[in-house]
């Protein structure tokens, strides 16, 4: 009975939330790229929930290699890396601020640091957004720094990861590829490909410290190379899609300890394929009914239904994304569609999604972008 009770009142607080989502028809999209050929930086456009098409709104050029972004809970700042090994002269990348304008959702510079690292690839902001941390690929670290209206302090502490793994030519030594925090911010989860580890470090919030927590890791099957996170919407499971042996590792999350306890890992490729493939990001529907992760090689999104009571995944599709290397892609706040990012094939496809079966539909929507990197949507 006390079950029922909750479950009604959980449902009654919803139902304005899912009824103003209704009410949107449009998203706002900031794009992420690599500079090295045509794009000149970060690409705003506005998104259409019925046509499904994107409409190019701005380009915040002056940013070298934006591979991937982060925005604050509040969608009033937007941060992104400058993926590079030097900056100033110095053997590091860089992280730069924006304010979003909330009038026509343009970005507007604010302030920018160091990474105290050699190629940042992955960015994240704490749920409380007063500290950003980066991933630093090439130097196997992550640095966080204090943030105050938008704008980045220095680097109030950085973790150096150490080791190496099996793969002689991509796990000489740490790099860490991600950056996720718990669903209440108490914790944030590194995931260090070249060491096949799931670095767990507490946050001190107050104080911009990152605390080794005991458990300090979480090891990965030897040479998987783990590469992004996923916390499932109800905060039970957690998600990693491991690049180097195309796999999906699921966790039993706990809150009170940060650990995490492996319960399933499944391939991403049917058994027929042979060729070469590495895996990239992964995400979940907003209702935490299917999962979906990227295949670059075989070049497409393996579809995941996600089984609600616990949390054990079943390989429903894959869908070819239509183009080649699909580095990042976003699920829409609605639950409707998928934006792929395909790096070398230079475009967006974007993909409508069955809300019954968790499978896609092309809709025949295509936006070129030179060498794009990341996707990240907003609710105006």
């Amino acid at each position: 009975m006390r079950k029922t009770f909750f479950s009604l009142v959980l449902i009654l607080l919803l139902l304005p939330c899912l009824q103003c989502m209704r009410n949107v028809r449009e998203y706002i999209v900031y794009i992420g790229t690599y500079t090295q050929e045509s794009s000149e930086g970060i690409y705003v456009y506005r998104f259409d929930r019925r046509s499904a098409e994107l409409i190019h709104l701005y380009t915040v050029s002056d940013v070298e290699n934006p591979s991937f972004l982060a925005i604050d809970s509040q969608q009033r700042f937007l941060y992104a890396v400058h993926e590079l090994n030097e900056y100033q002269g110095q053997r590091t990348g860089a992280v730069r601020s924006f304010r979003i304008d909330p009038s026509t959702w343009n970005l507007d510079r604010l302030s920018e640091q160091p990474s105290f690292g050699e190629h940042p690839c992955h960015v994240a902001v704490h749920p409380q957004d007063n500290l950003v941390l980066l991933a630093n690929y090439t130097s196997g670290s992550v640095s966080l720094f204090p943030v105050v209206d938008g704008v980045l302090q220095t680097a109030g502490d950085t973790a150096q990861h150490v080791g190496s793994g099996p793969n002689l030519r991509r796990q000489k030594g740490p790099h860490a590829h991600s950056v996720t925090f718990s669903p209440d911010g108490r914790y944030v989860y590194a995931a260090d490909l070249g060491i096949d580890k799931l670095m767990i470090y507490r946050m001190d919030t107050e104080k911009g410290v990152l605390i080794p927590n005991n458990p300090q890791h979480v090891s990965t099957s030897p040479g998987a190379g783990p590469r992004h996170m996923t916390f499932h919407p109800n905060g039970k499971y957690a998600y990693v899609i491991n690049e180097l042996n195309s796999t999906i590792t699921a966790y039993r999350y706990d809150p009170q300890s940060g650990g995490l306890e492996e319960f399933q890992t499944l391939s991403t490729l049917p058994d027929t394929f042979t060729g070469n493939n590495t895996c990239a990001d992964i995400h979940t529907t907003p209702d935490g009914r299917f999962l979906y992760g990227s295949n670059r090689g075989h070049d497409s999104l393996v579809i995941c239904k996600v089984d609600k009571k616990s949390g054990i995944l079943s390989v429903v599709g894959r869908q070819s994304v239509l183009g080649e290397t699909p580095r990042n892609f976003a699920v829409d706040p609605a639950g409707e569609h998928v934006l792929v990012a395909n790096q070398n094939s230079d475009s967006i496809v974007v993909f409508r999604i069955n809300k019954r079966t968790g499978l896609l539909t092309d809709t025949g929507n295509r936006t070129k972008v030179s060498m794009p990197v990341c996707v990240k949507m907003i609710s105006p």
